[in-house]
């Protein structure tokens, strides 16, 4: 098999975002969780593949390593192109992991220049003058400031990215963006010339986006979020339309969700005012040696099966400081982890068929406890969160992993009542 182009993402919700873009622009594709080993099958007929890691928050060393080790992969099956897929909120440290990996790959491919691009239109996320605005906030003045692992206080991303490696970061403005694909194309190689290596590029519309991934066509590694992914899958010949997955109607549906996000609380809020069953998992207690896990078996057992249920340990940002002041920042991630991936392997035991996962770490968790390694992308219910298909022996298992911010309010109750 000859992939048209393969990609790499920082963690398993962006890998989801990400193939959704892919699949948009009509390549048919499939999506695998974790380091791909030689032996690991792609499903047949596939235009490209994503290999989504947890390589967001992980030491570099490490996440480098992982990421070469994807893009080998991605190279012994056939991809020309690599694309590099991060958070369309550039979530990162000084130290890395954008910069570091991105050099990486980059001298791995001998390529001399590459584009960045995190702008994400439909989520609310543009990039103008090299600043990056959430909606109409700058990513330093929305509450993405406050994030749990990577606190984003900077909204100017050559200054962000040119903490994160030794070579020159520049920007490629909007009104270059406004003329075209050959005026992109032109600025990036004059940019190259100059010694810049990094080209941060604006974008405030899918149209930019289109323009951007036409011009990068031949870039050997492009990076960015899934918008200029998305751009970059039109900018390939024809594939035809995605052929359509089939949603599993049998069996019951749960909810798992380990994001704190304020979208991710506002769709756990939705979900309580509907009347349906929802359980708090308190992590804790769970750290004291309680059985958290068999008390929320218990609890699904006596629930109406014709009912999605959702248990969740996700918290207010005050109640997470609480927790997190008591078992320090890892080991609380490691915990809501821990839990959630146990209780989703219980869960898919007990006969859930339809099974929708908040959060990046969270849906690593839940698929590494499930075993599942491949997923072929399917429709979305919102805008980068689509339902993803199992293609293994949990063949009839279907999964949304939501990144934390993504989806309307209304999507975990509208998302399972369309599939009854």
């Amino acid at each position: 098999m000859t992939l048209r182009i393969g990609c790499i993402a920082d963690d398993f919700t962006g890998g989801t975002d990400v193939a959704a873009a892919f699949r948009r622009a009509g390549l048919r594709t499939a999506l695998v969780f974790g380091t791909p080993e030689d032996t690991t099958a792609l499903p047949a007929g596939c235009d490209a593949a994503v290999v989504a890691l947890k390589s967001r928050s992980t030491p570099v060393d490490e996440a480098v390593a992982d990421s070469l080790a994807a893009q080998r992969w991605l190279w012994s099956r056939g991809a020309a192109q690599v694309y590099f897929k991060y958070c369309s909120t550039f979530d990162s440290t000084p130290q890395g992991n954008i910069g570091p990996v991105t050099d990486a790959l980059m001298d791995a491919a001998g390529a001399g220049v590459t584009l960045h691009c995190p702008a994400s239109p439909p989520n609310g996320r543009t990039v103008y003058q090299g600043h990056l605005f959430v909606h109409d906030q700058l990513l330093s003045d929305s509450p993405l400031r406050h994030h749990p692992l990577n606190p984003m206080t900077d909204s100017a991303l050559v200054r962000l990215l040119s903490a994160q490696t030794r070579h020159h970061v520049a920007l490629l403005d909007w009104s270059t963006v406004r003329r075209g694909v050959a005026a992109v194309r032109d600025a990036v190689v004059a940019h190259q010339q100059s010694g810049v290596r990094h080209v941060i590029a604006d974008a405030l519309t899918d149209e930019d986006l289109a323009v951007l991934g036409a011009a990068t066509l031949e870039l050997p590694l492009v990076a960015g979020a899934a918008g200029l992914a998305e751009g970059l899958g039109h900018a390939y010949p024809a594939a035809g339309p995605a052929a359509a997955e089939t949603l599993p109607r049998d069996g019951r549906a749960a909810v798992l969700a380990g994001s704190c996000s304020a979208r991710t609380l506002e769709q756990i809020a939705q979900f309580y005012a509907a009347g349906l069953p929802s359980l708090h998992l308190d992590v804790l207690a769970a750290a004291t040696g309680r059985d958290v896990i068999g008390e929320a078996l218990a609890w699904y057992d006596e629930q109406d099966p014709d009912l999605p249920v959702l248990i969740y340990a996700s918290a207010s940002s005050d109640e997470l400081a609480a927790v997190q002041a008591q078992l320090g920042v890892a080991e609380a991630a490691a915990r809501v982890e821990e839990l959630l991936g146990t209780l989703a392997a219980h869960l898919v035991e007990r006969g859930v068929r339809r099974l929708l996962v908040a959060g990046g770490e969270t849906s690593g968790a839940v698929t590494t406890a499930l075993g599942v390694r491949a997923v072929l992308v399917g429709e979305e219910a919102d805008a980068g969160v689509p339902w993803t298909y199992a293609t293994n022996e949990h063949d009839g298992l279907a999964l949304m992993l939501k990144s934390g911010n993504f989806g309307a309010p209304d999507l975990f109750v509208r998302a399972l009542a369309e599939t009854e």
